[in-house]
């Protein structure tokens, strides 16, 4: 059963379903309505021959340029085939795929003056999965992503290039192939197809999703390391974090609480010491601060997933269309950003927790890079340098995007918001937290194999999730095989959902 779009109640999670499991998605009934009055109100204004930005005028710096009637239609393709000038490598079909989404999603609002049967059409690609090359470079974040978009939309018009069955083809042939009957544009319809931020809102609905996992298999890989490390877990109890009380840090204090609970190897440990180093007794106040972070961005997607953001923009019960700019994408850039450095966070503590399980100065008696038979073996050894270029990389990426600026249009368009870059850059950083993550995992059962009695329930539920596809390293062998293992099981949420249920 297709899910319904009506522009006001989409979340993150529905994102997901329909970008990455392929979920179909359909027009909701009542939202056929207001596109039709919006449409009315734009064709009674070009039969009037108002002047109105973008639909009887030209663009940008163009914006004083009247366009004649009998050339509107050809001005809204001309506006697609300029803005396709994208560079780079194509996105991800699952970010396209919400990109095509989060478009038809924005549209049936009815403030953009579309006929519906553009937005059918841009949905029957969706469900047939005919998926655009868009390249994921050349967009400012200002008039929305422009060249990405603009890129989608080619292949609606039956030209560009797309996937279709798994094969790259012109876009014609792939509309052709799955039965889909290319679209010629009316007055309003190319600037409201373009004008928009929904590239670095569907990097960025993506990427929050896997950040949610993510600081959650951060407090997994912790407690496992706190054992691994012989933690005290008096750092953790709740009055501590009670008279500090963000809410991301009581979480967590209470995640690893639980976590822990049980486990023989914190009770026989041999405490020498009267507390832990920071990266093991700060874990609730610096995953907490991370995931306080990472909500407050979520706040920000899913509130410009149900937005409507493209110029001008048409109030049918008022019979007026306004232009402003709601394009802008600085609500995305600067939330992009703190993802980023959120998440970056994440990768940072968990690097130096790695370090001090394969340090034997710092790892509490565990043998050197956790390997019985150092010398003839390096064990973890290298594992740790790549966490390490791992961090140092995000730490360049890290640098926001947001506080850049470079005017386009002839200086018409003197503010922009970088909002993509920072969307692709929290992406990235991202990708390498989770590899990084997935170190201090596999660090953390080796180390907990060296020490005597079991671990807690609820870390020997993680530790044979881990063990059913990646055993012990007793001898030396291709690392990067049981660093993809861990990453796979980081992605594919079982091993939250286990905890979860547990």
């Amino acid at each position: 059963m297709a899910y319904h779009i009506n522009g006001l109640n989409l979340t993150i999670e529905k994102v997901v379903q329909v970008a990455r499991h392929y979920e179909e998605a359909a027009i909701a009934p009542e939202a056929y309505e207001r596109m039709e009055k919006s449409r009315q109100l734009v064709e009674k204004m070009v039969a009037n021959d108002e002047v109105i930005y973008g639909i009887t005028t030209g663009f940008g710096k163009f914006a004083n340029v009247s366009i004649s009637n009998g050339q509107l239609d050809q001005l809204q393709e001309n506006l697609i085939l300029c803005n396709t000038a994208g560079v780079g490598a194509p996105l991800p079909e699952e970010v396209v795929r919400a990109m095509m989404l989060l478009r038809a999603n924005s549209l049936v609002r009815g403030n953009s003056g579309i006929r519906p049967v553009v937005v059918e059409r841009l949905l029957e690609m969706l469900n047939k999965k005919v998926h655009p090359v868009v390249p994921e470079k050349g967009s400012v974040g200002a008039s929305g992503d422009l060249a990405p978009l603009s890129h989608m939309v080619l292949v609606l018009l039956g030209k560009g290039e797309a996937y279709y069955e798994g094969q790259l083809m012109p876009g014609g042939a792939a509309m052709e192939k799955a039965g889909i009957e290319p679209v010629r544009l009316k007055a309003k319809e190319g600037l409201s197809l373009c004008n928009g931020t929904q590239a670095m809102a569907a990097i960025g609905a993506l990427a929050v999703y896997d950040a949610l996992n993510l600081s959650k298999i951060a407090d997994i890989a912790g407690a496992l390391s706190a054992e691994a490390l012989e933690a005290i877990v008096a750092a953790f109890d709740p009055r501590i974090h009670e008279i500090r009380p963000h809410s991301g840090q009581i979480e967590t204090a209470s995640n690893l609480r639980k976590l822990l609970e049980g486990s023989e190897i914190l009770k026989q440990a041999d405490h020498c010491k009267v507390q832990d180093a920071y990266t093991l007794r700060c874990m609730p106040q610096v995953h907490g601060a991370s995931k306080d972070a990472i909500n407050y961005v979520k706040a920000v997607i899913e509130t410009e997933i149900n937005s409507v953001t493209d110029n001008p923009l048409v109030f049918p019960e008022e019979g007026e269309v306004l232009s402003g700019g709601n394009f802008h994408g600085q609500p995305l850039a600067l939330a992009m950003d703190f993802l980023g450095i959120a998440v970056a966070e994440l990768a940072n503590i968990s690097e130096r927790r790695t370090e001090r399980l394969t340090n034997p100065a710092l790892s509490g008696g565990l043998p050197a890079f956790l390997t019985e038979r150092g010398g003839i073996n390096c064990g973890f050894m290298i594992a740790q340098y790549t966490a390490a270029s791992l961090v140092s990389e995000n730490k360049v990426l890290a640098h926001p995007a947001s506080v850049d600026s470079i005017p386009t249009s002839a200086s018409q368009e003197d503010h922009v918001s970088m909002g993509t870059i920072a969307a692709r850059k929290a992406r990235s950083i991202l990708e390498n937290a989770q590899n990084v993550l997935a170190i201090e995992i596999l660090c953390a059962c080796q180390g907990i194999d060296f020490r005597k009695g079991k671990p807690a329930p609820r870390t020997s539920a993680a530790y044979e999730m881990l063990r059913e596809r990646v055993p012990r390293l007793e001898n030396d062998r291709e690392l990067y095989y049981d660093i993809n293992e861990a990453v796979k099981l980081i992605k594919e949420g079982k091993i939250v959902k286990v905890l979860e249920d547990y």
